[in-house]
């Protein structure tokens, strides 16, 4: 999922609705988490801007 420029969209196209979004605020700049849910499956979608350069640091975890 790195790779892909819009993760969050690709995933709400795929079918994911989108559960809760929350902020947290770390020296590293604002990360930012998605739960997402698709029938009983799960995933929290993590992502936060690159220390250098532009774009964004995405992890994806199923839950």
């Amino acid at each position: 999922m790195a790779d892909d420029d819009k993760p969050l969209s690709t995933l709400v196209s795929q079918g994911w609705e989108i559960v809760n979004y929350t902020v947290a605020y770390e020296a590293e700049g604002a990360m930012q988490s998605v739960l997402l849910r698709k029938q009983k499956q799960h995933k929290v979608l993590r992502f936060r801007p690159k220390t250098f350069g532009k774009g964004y640091v995405v992890k994806e975890m199923d839950v």
